[in-house]
């Protein structure tokens, strides 16, 4: 019986996840963990019975505890709340597919209990890599990844050694505005955005996916994952989203993964590791596969994923930077206060004027997305 903890189980990759659980029998839920979509956790609750569930908001979680006033489950809040399902003795294995560095917390908190991570928070690599990757190794975690880029080079991987990668293809969809100049770009609204071609995800990373921003945030995490140097992490747009990444070795050899376009597959990669299970779904056909198309990125109208590699390059604060600045700017964007160029553009300035640190602690990465946050407002009020 694999036992564990879902942070994130109200959003995309915490709904599959319950998915993929509800399609087996030999897989506990004992936690939980939601930003307030109650009546979804509270339904979440009464399937899957966990012992521990936690909400971000006091109030909120006041709600669910009337709400389940009648089952056995215990409901915090806050981050102490995400803390204490991350330490669960039950718990095995943690997903943490919250959204934000709110996940870097509670995965440091799981690490240093032993637990495996099942990482879907891009966050906490790209924030805090150099501090979560020597914590693992230290504490003989394994960090499973569950984007569906890095499940696919992670599965690439097996069977070979470290020192035999050349380097990494890390594809991309393009997303819904591939092709077009940037000129194209500067009347977009929020409901073209949100029209991914193949992926359905939640809101904040199919804009992202719209400005291959998310693809940069993936080079960094890559970066972190695999021990690669970012000029060592090749983004190739593959529209079709058949092949999920590849990872070439030194003697010329590509080993990619294929599949459908389905988030369950690394997910339940995740949970099965080392061995496979059977999933549900679409296969691919060969037969009537009619083409597979490779472009390079255009780095000057999608210059979130040129400003992610110089930030992967240089480390240190930066990609805080780039990564706190980007989540304003997309929110206020779905709020329909800012442009759809404007996303890149903040993320710019707030990185040519960042004070940059070197090294940076959990205090200083927390006080630096703090310094991101309020420079785009200040940006924006200007």
């Amino acid at each position: 019986m694999k036992q564990i903890g879902i942070l994130g189980s109200t959003g995309s990759i915490g709904t599959q996840t319950l998915e993929v659980v509800r399609s087996r029998n030999d897989i506990r839920v004992w936690g939980l963990a939601a930003r307030g979509n109650i009546r979804l956790l509270e339904q979440q609750i009464r399937e899957f019975r966990p012992r521990l569930v936690a909400v971000w908001e006091e109030e909120k979680a006041k709600d669910l505890r009337e709400r389940t006033a009648d089952l056995d489950v215990e409901i915090q809040s806050g981050m102490e709340g995400l803390c204490a399902v991350a330490v669960m003795p039950e718990i095995q294995l943690l997903f943490t597919a919250v959204v934000g560095m709110i996940g870097i917390r509670p995965t440091i908190a799981a690490i240093e209990a032993g637990k495996d991570i099942g990482l879907a928070n891009k966050e906490t690599l790209v924030a805090a890599g150099h501090i979560i990757m020597p914590l693992a190794k230290e504490k003989q975690v394994s960090i499973l990844p569950v984007d569906s880029e890095h499940s696919a080079i992670f599965q690439a991987l097996q069977g070979n050694e470290k020192e035999e990668v050349k380097k990494i293809l890390l594809t991309a969809s393009g997303g819904p505005f591939r092709g077009k100049k940037r000129e194209e770009l500067r009347h977009i609204q929020v409901e073209d955005a949100l029209r991914h071609p193949n992926w359905e995800m939640g809101r904040k990373i199919t804009i992202d996916s719209s400005t291959m921003i998310n693809k940069g945030l993936e080079v960094i995490e890559a970066r972190w994952l695999f021990d690669v140097l970012p000029e060592n992490i090749q983004v190739v747009v593959q529209p079709q989203s058949v092949i999920h990444s590849m990872v070439e070795y030194r003697d010329g050899s590509v080993m990619a993964q294929l599949g459908t376009p389905d988030m369950r597959l690394p997910i339940q990669y995740a949970l099965s590791y080392p061995h496979r299970w059977e999933l549900s779904g679409e296969r691919l056909d060969f037969w009537t596969l009619s083409r597979l198309d490779f472009e390079k990125p255009d780095l000057e109208t999608f210059q979130g994923l040129r400003l992610a590699y110089e930030a992967g390059r240089r480390g240190g604060s930066l990609p805080t930077v780039l990564n706190a600045a980007n989540e304003l700017a997309v929110a206020r964007f779905l709020e329909k206060k800012i442009g759809y160029l404007d996303i890149a553009d903040l993320i710019e300035g707030c990185m040519a004027c960042h004070r940059f640190i070197e090294d940076p602690d959990l205090a200083q990465i927390l006080e630096t997305e703090k310094w991101a946050h309020e420079e785009v407002e200040r940006r924006i009020g200007r």
